[in-house]
This record gives structure tokens, sequence and C-alpha cells, in this order.
């Protein structure tokens, strides 16, 4: 019998929080979350025209933008009370923003700017987005007798294996990791499932660069062992599965959505 996602993978009645939503894996993650019967508040901080295509490609009912600077911790409890103001609730959230510094940086001649950016904007601002989400999950009524929420932090193969001169980048993605298994079993009793999908390359303005220098791109694609690099939509969907209940037995798991890259670098 084929599988009908609109009801087997269905999100109806759900609310979700997607940061970075704008564009790429999470413009993608806004779609299919949407298509799946949730509603959907995501931010972005620049791309104010993209963002306003979405919501108007899906409809202000279903889809709502905010601009939400997530650089350090400051910023997400207001982001967190925007989702509830709109849509009375929050159920999801998938932390999906994030910088990669494009050009290489030695360790030795990392600015400790960068460094500090670079943690502010992965890491700081997940952790005071997932403090607040967690408050707001273990308070309202419950909708779902399986599960008070899910969340979904987007980490990647970066915070597995490490990456050469983007050391800053490696350790927030690493970090992530871990604070999925321990957030895991720590919010468990509380019926509150915490995941991670760890991509590797995606094709997205963010990897554009890269992917569009000719020598680059081919050492990219020699350590993927599908050889070629994902799309956005092959990133959310994994994240829409586990926010369902055929993902009711998992948590605390690091999915990988990178060709095999994790394995053969």
């Amino acid at each position: 019998m084929p599988l009908n996602l609109g009801t087997n993978l269905s999100l109806s009645g759900k609310v979700a929080l997607v940061t970075g939503g704008s564009r790429g894996i999470g413009a993608a993650i806004v779609r299919l979350f949407v298509a799946a019967g949730a509603l959907v508040l995501f931010n972005y901080q620049k791309s104010k025209a993209a963002a306003e295509k979405l919501v108007e490609e899906l409809g202000n009912e279903k889809c709502a933008g905010v601009e939400c600077d997530l650089s350090g911790t400051g910023s997400a409890q207001e982001l967190i009370g925007a989702v509830v103001k709109r849509f009375g609730r929050l159920d999801i959230l998938v932390a999906n923003h994030g910088v990669w510094p494009a050009e290489d940086a030695p360790v030795d001649e990392m600015s400790d700017e960068q460094w500090c950016k670079t943690v502010s904007i992965n890491l700081d601002s997940v952790f005071a987005l997932v403090k607040h989400s967690v408050s707001q999950m273990k308070t309202q009524k419950k909708i779902d007798s399986a599960s008070s929420g899910h969340i979904v932090l987007v980490s990647s193969t970066a915070g597995q294996r490490g990456e050469a001169f983007h050391c800053d980048y490696a350790a927030t993605k690493g970090a992530l990791i871990s604070m999925v298994k321990g957030l895991s079993t720590e919010l468990a009793p509380h019926k509150i499932y915490v995941n991670c999908v760890a991509p590797g390359w995606v094709d997205t303005d963010m990897s554009a660069a890269a992917l569009n220098d000719a020598k680059t791109r081919d050492k990219v694609l020699a350590t993927i062992p599908l050889g070629r690099v994902a799309t956005p939509e092959e990133i959310a969907a994994p994240i829409l599965f586990l926010c369902t209940r055929h993902a009711g037995s998992i948590t605390g798991e690091i999915l990988n959505v990178n060709g095999g890259a994790v394995l053969a670098g």
C-alpha cells in the first residue's frame, strides 16, 4: 500500500518553530512541515524578501516569518514568545540556523572575534532556544498523549569528525551532538524527544561559493560515497520523520544525512 505522507507523517495540530527558515534547508523544512499540517513560525535575519515570499506561498494563516538576530542568548525568549502569541503553543523546535565561515582559518591565525561569533550563533543561541522551548513545552496543555514536544538540532559531519581550518564550526556542531545526548535522557521523563540530524555538504547559499568553484567541488565530491551533495529537501524529510509518531521510540539519535561522507572522511 503506498505511503500517504499527508496522513502517516502528519503534524496536524502541532506548532513548530524553525530557525533560519527563509532559505535553504530551513525553507525546505518550513514547506514540508506546513504540507504535513503544522502551523510554522520561522525566523530570518537578513532575507526579508525571501521570508515574505515564503509566507505568501504557504499562506499567512499557516506560516509566519519573524526578523530575529540569533546571536547569543538574548533574543531566544522573545522568539519563543512570538510563536506562542501567534499560534498559541509550541510543540516542535528545529534549530537549523548557523554560520560556517567559508575562508580557511588555521587555528593559530583564527581571530578571537571569529571564534566568539561562531560560538555565539551556533551554540549559545541554541542553548537559549532549547531552554525556553522546554519551559513552554513542560507547562502547556498536552494535545498528544505520546509526546509533550520534539526538539531537533541540526549538526554536521564536522561535529563528528572535525574539520581542518574550521575548528570553530566543528566545535560548535560537536557540542550540539553532546547536548542532544544529554538532553534526551534528561527530558525523556517529560516525553520531550531530542534528536539531531547531521548533514554533510548541501546545495544551499551557504555552500555555494565552495561548490561553484570547480576545483573545490571536485574535492568535496571525492569525500562523498554517493558522489553528490544533498538537496535541502533531503535534509528536511528526516527532520519531519523525527517529529512524527513514527519516531515514537527514537530520542538521543544522531541521524546522518550526508551521502555516507561521515564514514569516508
